[in-house]
């Protein structure tokens, strides 16, 4: 199944322009299987997303994208986060200690809100952002660099804001996942795969060239 990991709903992302009604029809037309909502330092909605899965019958998985010292982290499974800006490594040690999984997020985009070359210096990142639909192919290559030699597992997602963006990078699971913990579970598993939507429907990412999608 494909799935978009990172996405942002107008609620409590205050600069996307997503309703997660809107979010959720894109996201059945390009044939998505579930979607994540990872709002800026934020988990408002998870309570009404919660309910509108079952209305739509999609899953939808609320996380966050927290701003740590060092750079966006985007962490699922969690009921609690920091309500100030800390070390990197503290958060994803509060992840760790809640259970959660926590990823990377656009790590090498040019408005200094990724780990960078920090992801060499953090231990118990489970993934890197390796396609992200906001950033430059160059910089998700330098990722792709990163992931595989930190032994990380390579995400795809849109990091959308607006409804053209919706979908254009989403990550390869290979089973069904339809709670959030099965989604943590089957994450942990590694089994992964970057994709992007080309021509009506999402291809797995050979990571040795330039994705030929929207940039």
């Amino acid at each position: 199944m494909f799935i978009d990991l990172h996405m942002h709903e107008k609620t409590y992302s205050l600069d996307s322009f997503l309703s997660l009604q809107e979010i959720v029809r894109i996201a059945k037309q390009k044939g998505l299987d579930a979607i994540c909502i990872s709002d800026h330092d934020d988990m408002g909605l998870k309570e009404y997303a919660g309910q509108y899965a079952k209305q739509v019958g999609m899953p939808i998985f609320v996380g966050v994208e927290y701003y740590s010292l060092q750079g966006d982290i985007v962490a699922f499974g969690i009921d609690e986060f920091p309500g100030e800006r800390i070390p990197a490594q503290d958060f994803i040690d509060g992840v760790k200690a809640q259970g959660g999984i926590c990823f990377s997020a656009h790590p090498f985009r040019d408005n200094n809100r990724g780990l960078g070359e920090n992801l060499a210096a953090v231990s118990g990142l489970d993934g890197v952002e390796v396609l992200n639909g906001s950033t430059s192919p160059e910089a998700n290559l330098e990722a792709v660099r990163y992931a595989n030699a930190l032994n990380l597992i390579t995400i795809g997602a849109s990091d959308c804001h607006v409804p053209e963006k919706v979908g254009v990078y989403a990550t390869y699971f290979p089973r069904r996942v339809n709670t959030l913990a099965e989604f943590i579970a089957v994450f942990k598993e590694g089994n992964l795969q970057p994709a992007y939507y080309q021509d009506g429907r999402y291809q797995i990412w050979d990571m040795n060239q330039k994705p030929a999608v929207n940039m």
